[in-house]
């Protein structure tokens, strides 16, 4: 069983998010949680999880500053590296890159992944209101499909948002979801998952609110593009391409309607640890292996799946 989205939160990030000028709770509206090894080993040993894919949490390290956002990512992707190393056989990492700044990017991603180990790379929703899917970024995201690379979605606020909305301060509630599937209808609409057909990505948290937008976006982006207003992009196929984790609530109705427009072998197991406690995700993963409903697809979504997405292949 492979995790596909959890976190690690290392002295290394703490420092850089304090140099980076970067408040969770301003940004997030949530404090950072605890971390340590040893919690997140018997977290992993009572999920019966085999392999942790780690990645550095939220905020996203940016910056105005193109050297020290640099610098931070390399230390923190080191810190993790260092981890990694010492559990080579329980945690892996994909590394994070100081987007938007797409050359600095490119080569901490290279350096992540030819010095310290990273599997693939973490990136946010939006880097300082540039949005995946932007053409800014393609020269990127031609790096990442050269190499067959694994891409996990994370989310991040919206820059212009409002700071007393109806729903509350923390992100998690609501502006994750909609800035997931903002970038991911982006992503869409500039066809990268077919322009750049060799990108792995995982979208988090059961799809966000994609299972109900992909249907409007197909039926509004097919008007719009007989009225000469966009290209026309093939909704299904830019969409066949994407695997889903399911971490968050996937009972009684996400993991459904998920379902519903995406295929039984594009959804692998997401823990969200530690943001999402212990205690609460070992409630969910019971409850979901108790389901009935389940029991022919959960094979799938907690191995078959998550190894042929971790899996390279060229």
């Amino acid at each position: 069983m492979i995790d596909f989205h959890a976190h690690i939160i290392t002295a290394e990030y703490k420092r850089g998010i304090k140099s980076l000028g970067i408040d969770p709770i301003d940004v997030d509206g949530f404090p950072l949680p605890e971390w340590n090894a040893k919690a997140h080993l018997d977290f992993m040993q009572q999920a019966r999880i085999d392999h942790t894919i780690l990645s550095s949490p939220t905020p996203h390290l940016w910056g105005n500053d193109v050297l020290l956002t640099a610098q931070v990512h390399r230390e923190v992707n080191s810190s993790i590296s260092e981890f990694c190393k010492e559990h080579s056989d329980k945690f892996s990492f994909v590394a994070s890159v100081p987007l938007p700044y797409v050359d600095a990017a490119i080569e901490e991603y290279y350096y992540a992944k030819n010095n310290l180990g990273a599997i693939g790379v973490k990136l946010t929703t939006n880097a300082n209101g540039i949005y995946l899917g932007d053409p800014l970024l393609d020269n990127f995201m031609a790096e990442l499909n050269k190499n067959h690379a694994l891409v996990i979605i994370h989310p991040q606020r919206a820059i212009n948002y409002p700071k007393t909305p109806i729903t509350g301060t923390v992100a998690a509630i609501f502006e994750y979801p909609t800035d997931t599937t903002r970038a991911v209808l982006n992503m869409m609409a500039h066809k990268i998952m077919t322009r750049f057909p060799n990108i792995r990505f995982v979208v988090p948290h059961i799809g966000s609110f994609l299972p109900y937008m992909l249907q409007r976006f197909s039926g509004v982006s097919g008007i719009l593009s007989s009225l000469g207003m966009m290209e026309k992009v093939d909704i299904q196929k830019e969409f066949q391409n994407l695997y889903f984790d399911i971490a968050g609530d996937p009972e009684p109705v996400a993991l459904d309607m998920l379902l519903m427009v995406t295929s039984e072998d594009k959804i692998v197991y997401g823990s969200d640890f530690p943001h999402s406690p212990a205690k609460i995700v070992l409630a969910k993963k019971n409850h979901l292996d108790e389901n009935q409903k389940y029991k022919n697809i959960l094979c799938k979504i907690y191995g078959e799946n998550g190894k042929n997405c971790f899996e390279k292949r060229k």
